[in-house]
C-alpha cells in the first residue's frame, strides 16, 4: 500500500501544551501498572503515533502485557492502535509480531460477549492486509450465525468489505450473504445483507426481491429506502424491467415511513410519465407536507412538488390537486404558505378557479379572527394579492372577491388594506359592470376606514368613479360625515371651552386666548396634554387626520370634492341646486384651509397642500370646460395607462415561462453523451441518488454549474506567503449555512515537520456579520527546541455573494424598510463605465441584487438615473440600495458615470460588506 492510499478514520482531539511521555516511563506503565495506568498509557502512545512518532519497542510489550485484558475500556483503545500501528517491515512485508495480534482477533470473533464480537468486526472493515485476514475468515463467517443482531449485521458489513477488497479470500461471499438473507429475520441484518447484494451481485438482489415482493410493505424502513435505491437503478439501466417493479414503488408510496414515501415518490416520477404515476407522488408529497411538523421538511418536499409543475405534462395532472394543495395552509409558517400559495395560483385554471377563490375567502375571512400570531398580517397581505391575481386572470370571479376584501379596508394593519386597495382600484378601471358594486361596498366602509393613506385612496377611487347623482350626493354626505360639524375651527373652539366649564375642578389655570395668522380668535385650553384621549377618540377620521396635522389628505379632498361637484355640474341642469352644491364643497376647502392657517392642528399646513386647495376654489368658481376634462378625463388616462403597461409585462413574462416550458427538441439537436457531458447538462438521466448526495455535499453549487473546474480554481486564497517555511492556500466553499475550507499545506524547508497543525478559530455562521475567518498553522522542528513555530495566516474573507440571492418585494415594502433600517453605508460612484444603464447592469451582476424600478422608468437617455435595488441573504436579512448617478453631458461622450449608491440594511456587517463588494467590483475589467 502506498502513502497515499493509506486512509485515516479516526481523529482524536488531544491538549497540544502538554510535553510527551518518554518511552521507557509508557514501558513501565504499560508492563506494571494497573489497569487505569494501562489505559492512560495507551491513549499516550496512540497519540503519539498519530503525530508521526515510530515506537516499534512498545508492539511487543503491548502484545504480551495489553492484548490478555478483558478490560472494555482497553479493548476499544487497541482497536484503535491496531488500526493506526504499522504492520509491516519497510520493505513491506508483515512484521512478525502480527501473527500473535492476528490470534488475539480470532479470540475476539469467538468472545462470548456479543459488543467484543460486533466492534472486532467493525474493525476489521478497515484492514487491509489480507494475510491477517486470511486465518479469521472462518471466525467471521461463524459470526453470520450469532444469536445476537449486532453481531451478525457487523459480520455483513465486514463479509462485504472484505469481498469487495480481497475477493479471492471470499469467493463465495454473494451466495453466503443471499442464503442468509432468506432466513434473516432482523430488519437492520437484512438491510446490510441486501445493500451487499446490491452493489456485489444485482442479480442476487433482484432475485430475492421477485421472491418477497408483494410483502414488501411489510418490511422496515431501512430495508425499503434500500430496496427504493435498487429498482431504481436497475429500471435506469434497464428500462424494459420499469413493468415489473413499478407497481412495488405504488405500494412504497402506503409506507408508514416519510423517508421511504419521499424517496418512492421521487423514483417514481423518474421511471413513469403516466397521469396516474404524477398524481399519486404529488398526493404523497402533499400528505408529507401536511403531516411532518418540520418546516424544512415542508419547504423541500414543496420544491419537489414546484418541480413536477414544470413539467408541462405534469402541469394538468396536479391542477386537478389544487385544492389538496391547499390543505397545506394550515400550517402556520409564513414561508411554507407562500410557496403553497404561489405554487396554487401557478396552477390555477378555469376549472378550479372558483374553489380555489372560495377557499381563499374563508382563509381571509379567519385571518380577521385570529390576532395572536405576529405573521397573520403578512399572511392576509398573501391571501389578498393572490385574490387579487385569481381575479385579474378571470374576471368573472371578481364580483365575488370584492365584497370580502373591501371589509379590509378598515384594517388596522395599512398594508393588507393598501393591497386591498390597489386590487379595487385595478377592478374598477377593468371592469365596468363592477363599478356600481364596488362604489356601493366603499361608500359602506368609508366612514370605518382609520388609516389615512387609505382614507387618501378610497377618496380618490370615489372621487373619480362615481358617476351618477344619487352616488356623488352621497360622497358629499359621507365627506361631512367624516369631516364633522362645519365651520371646524369654531367648532373645535367650542368643544374646547365646553370641556373647561365641564371640568371646573380639574382646570387650575384660565383659558387663553390666541390670535391666529387669518385673524381669528381661538381658545386654548389649559388642561393637562394628558386628558384630551377621550375627546380625540370621538372625533370623525377625516377630521382626526386634519387635527394630527396631516393636511395632505386635505389635497385629496380637495381634487376629490372639486371632480364629483364638475360632474355634479354636468349631469343636473338646475342653477340653483348647482350652486348650492359647489358652494357646499367650497365652503369645506375653506374651512379646512382655515383649520390649517390656526394653530389648532398638532402641525400647521404645508404651502404645497395650501396652493392645491387654491386652485381647486379657483377652478370650481370658475367651473371651465378645460378643467372638467383635466380633472375628470386626464387622470382616469394616466391610470389606464399604468395598468396597461403592468398588464403588458405579465403577460410577456407568462409568455416567457410558458416558451421555457416547451422546449421542444429539434431533429438537429445535439446528441448528449452521458460520459462526455458536464455537470452543468445533467439531465432526468442521471443517478438521482448520487445528484442528492452531491447536493448534500456542496457539489452542485450554483456557481460552479458551468464549469467547475474554472470557477474551483478562482476561489483559491493563498494563506500564507511564497518564502514562509509552510505555504498553505484553501479553497473556500459555501454551501448554504456550511463554510468548507480544502487546504493545500506545503513544507517548504528541508527538515521533517512534527505535530504540524492547522489552526483556525471557531466559525459559527449566523448571519452575514461573520465574513472573515482566521488563522494559524503551529509545527515543531525535529531536533530543534522545545519551542513551537507559528505562521499566521492571511484573513480569509468570505465572499458575501455567496449568501445574497435577488429578490422582490413591494414599493411600500421597500419604502418601509428604507425608512426602519439604520445603518446606511454611502458608496460614491469610481468607474470607467461611461453608459448609465451598462453600469446598473454590471452592478446587478457584481452584487446578485434585482432591480425593482421598471425597464420602462429606465429606458431612454435624459442624462441621469435612479433605481432601488433589492436582495436578501440566506439567514432572511434584507439589503436595499439606491442607485443615483449621472452622466455629465458637459464633459463629453466619453466621460465616466458618477454620483453615488446608498446602501441600508438591519446590521451593520450586511451594510459594509455590500458597500466593500461593490467598491471591489466598480471598474470593468479590460478585455
Amino acid at each position: 500500500m502506498t502513502a497515499a492510499e493509506n486512509v485515516c478514520y479516526t481523529l482524536i482531539n488531544v491538549p497540544s501544551d502538554s510535553e510527551p511521555p518518554s518511552e521507557v516511563s509508557l514501558k513501565a506503565d504499560l508492563e506494571k501498572g494497573e489497569i487505569k495506568a494501562k489505559t492512560e498509557a495507551l491513549k499516550k502512545v496512540i497519540i503519539m503515533i498519530l503525530n508521526g512518532e515510530k515506537l516499534p519497542g512498545l508492539l511487543m510489550t503491548i502484545i504480551r502485557f495489553v492484548l490478555p485484558l478483558q478490560d472494555h475500556t482497553i479493548k476499544k483503545l487497541l482497536l484503535v492502535f491496531w488500526e493506526i500501528v504499522p504492520k509491516t517491515t519497510p520493505d513491506g512485508k508483515l512484521l512478525q509480531e502480527m501473527i500473535l495480534v492476528c490470534d488475539a482477533y480470532r479470540k475476539d470473533l469467538q468472545h462470548p460477549n456479543e459488543f467484543i464480537r460486533g466492534s472486532t468486526l467493525r474493525f476489521l472493515c478497515k484492514l487491509k492486509e489480507s494475510e491477517l485476514l486470511e486465518p479469521l475468515m472462518p471466525a467471521i463467517r461463524a459470526c453470520l450465525e450469532h444469536r445476537h443482531s449486532y453481531v451478525r449485521r457487523n459480520a455483513v458489513l465486514a463479509i462485504y468489505t472484505i469481498y469487495r477488497n480481497f475477493e479471492h479470500l471470499i469467493p463465495d461471499a454473494p451466495e453466503l450473504i443471499h442464503d442468509f438473507l432468506v432466513n434473516e429475520k432482523d430488519a437492520s441484518c437484512k438491510r446490510n445483507a441486501f445493500m451487499m447484494l446490491i452493489h456485489a451481485d444485482q442479480d442476487r438482489a433482484l432475485d430475492y426481491l421477485s421472491t418477497c415482493i408483494d410483502q414488501v410493505h411489510t418490511f422496515g424502513d431501512i430495508l425499503q429506502l434500500v430496496i427504493v435505491e435498487l429498482i431504481y437503478k436497475v429500471c435506469h439501466a434497464n428500462p424494459s424491467e420499469r413493468a415489473r417493479f413499478i407497481r412495488c414503488i405504488y405500494n412504497l408510496l402506503q409506507s408508514s415511513s416519510p423517508a421511504v414515501k419521499y424517496e418512492a415518490a421521487g423514483t417514481l416520477v423518474t421511471l413513469s410519465s403516466a397521469p396516474t404515476a404524477i398524481k399519486a407522488a404529488a398526493q404523497c408529497y402533499i400528505d408529507l407536507i401536511i403531516k411532518e411538523s418540520d418546516n424544512n421538511v415542508k419547504l423541500i418536499v414543496l420544491d419537489r412538488l414546484i418541480e413536477l409543475k414544470e413539467h408541462p405534462t405534469h402541469e394538468r395532472v396536479l391542477q386537478d390537486l389544487v385544492m389538496d394543495i391547499l390543505r397545506v395552509l394550515s400550517t402556520p409558517d409564513l414561508e411554507v404558505r407562500k410557496k403553497t400559495l404561489q405554487l396554487a395560483l401557478d396552477l390555477v385554471s378555469s376549472r378550479n378557479v372558483e374553489e380555489l377563490v372560495i377557499v381563499l375567502k374563508k382563509e381571509v375571512i379567519k385571518t380577521n379572527n385570529v390576532t395572536e400570531h405576529e405573521d397573520t398580517d403578512k399572511y392576509r397581505q398573501l391571501l389578498v394579492r393572490t385574490l387579487h391575481s385569481c381575479s385579474v386572470r378571470f374576471p368573472d370571479m371578481a364580483a365575488n372577491v370584492i365584497p370580502v376584501l373591501m371589509e379590509f379596508l378598515s384594517d388596522t394593519n395599512e398594508a393588507a388594506a393598501a393591497d386591498v386597495l390597489e386590487f379595487v382600484r385595478e377592478a374598477i378601471q377593468r371592469f365596468d359592470n363592477l363599478r356600481p358594486l364596488i362604489i356601493e361596498k366603499m361608500l359602506e366602509v368609508f366612514h370605518a376606514i382609520r388609516t389615512v393613506k387609505i382614507y387618501r385612496g378610497a377618496l380618490w377611487i370615489l372621487g373619480e368613479y362615481c358617476s351618477s347623482k344619487e352616488d356623488i350626493q352621497s360622497v358629499m354626505t359621507e365627506v361631512r360625515r367624516s369631516l364633522g360639524e362645519i365651520p371646524i375651527v369654531e367648532n373645535e373652539i367650542k368643544k374646547e371651552t365646553g370641556e373647561v366649564k365641564a371640568d371646573d375642578e380639574v382646570s387650575a389655570a384660565p383659558a387663553q386666548k390666541l390670535v391666529t395668522e387669518m385673524g381669528t380668535y381661538v381658545t386654548q385650553s389649559a388642561l393637562s396634554s394628558s386628558r384630551p384621549s377621550k375627546k380625540e377618540e370621538d372625533r370623525p377620521p377625516l377630521r382626526g387626520f386634519l387635527m394630527d396635522g396631516d393636511f395632505y389628505v386635505a389635497a385629496s379632498l380637495a381634487t376629490t370634492l372639486t371632480k364629483v361637484a364638475l360632474r355634479y355640474v354636468a349631469l343636473v341642469e338646475d342653477k340653483k341646486k348647482q350652486n348650492s352644491f359647489v358652494a357646499e364643497a367650497m365652503l369645506i376647502m375653506v374651512t379646512v384651509l382655515h383649520l390649517g392657517k390656526s394653530s389648532l392642528p398638532k402641525k400647521p399646513i404645508t404651502d404645497d397642500d395650501v396652493d392645491r386647495i387654491s386652485l381647486c376654489l379657483k377652478v370650481l368658481s370658475e367651473c371651465s370646460p378645460l378643467m372638467n376634462d383635466i380633472f375628470n378625463k386626464e387622470c382616469r388616462k394616466s391610470l389606464s395607462h399604468m395598468l396597461a403597461v403592468r398588464l403588458e409585462e405579465e403577460k410577456l413574462s407568462q409568455k416567457k415561462e410558458s416558451e421555457k416550458r416547451n422546449v421542444m427538441v429539434q431533429a438537429d439537436d445535439p446528441i448528449s453523451f452521458m460520459q462526455l457531458t458536464a455537470k452543468n447538462e445533467m439531465t432526468s438521466k442521471e443517478d438521482q441518488f448520487q445528484l442528492s448526495l452531491l447536493a448534500a455535499m456542496g457539489n452542485t453549487q450554483r456557481k460552479e454549474a458551468a464549469d467547475p473546474l474554472a470557477s474551483k480554481l478562482n476561489k483559491v486564497t493563498q494563506l500564507t506567503g511564497f518564502s514562509d517555511p509552510v505555504y498553505a492556500e484553501a479553497y473556500v466553499h459555501v454551501n448554504q449555512y456550511d463554510i468548507v475550507l480544502d487546504v493545500l499545506v506545503v513544507n517548504q524547508t528541508s527538515d521533517t515537520l512534527q505535530n504540524c497543525t492547522l489552526e483556525l478559530a471557531n466559525v459559527k455562521v449566523a448571519s452575514t456579520e461573520n465574513g472573515i475567518i482566521f488563522g494559524n498553522i503551529v509545527y515543531d522542528v525535529s531536533g530543534a527546541a522545545s519551542d513551537r513555530n507559528c505562521v499566521v495566516l492571511s484573513d480569509i474573507h468570505i465572499d458575501i455573494m455567496d449568501y445574497i440571492q435577488p429578490a422582490s418585494c413591494t414599493d411600500a415594502e421597500f419604502r418601509q424598510m428604507w425608512a426602519e433600517f439604520e445603518w446606511e453605508n454611502k458608496v460614491t460612484v469610481n468607474t470607467n463605465i461611461t453608459d448609465l444603464n451598462e453600469y446598473l447592469q454590471h452592478i446587478l451582476k457584481s452584487t446578485n441584487m434585482k432591480c425593482l424600478t421598471p425597464e420602462k422608468a429606465l429606458s431612454g437617455f435624459c442624462g441621469f438615473m435612479a433605481a432601488n435595488l433589492y436582495a436578501r441573504s440566506i439567514f432572511g436579512e434584507d439589503a436595499l440600495a439606491n442607485v443615483s448617478i449621472e452622466k455629465p453631458l458637459h464633459l463629453g461622450p466619453d466621460a465616466p458615470v458618477n454620483g453615488h449608491i446608498r446602501i441600508r440594511a438591519k446590521s451593520q456587517g450586511m451594510a459594509l460588506s455590500l458597500g466593500d463588494k461593490i467598491n471591489l467590483s466598480q471598474k470593468k475589467a479590460n478585455v
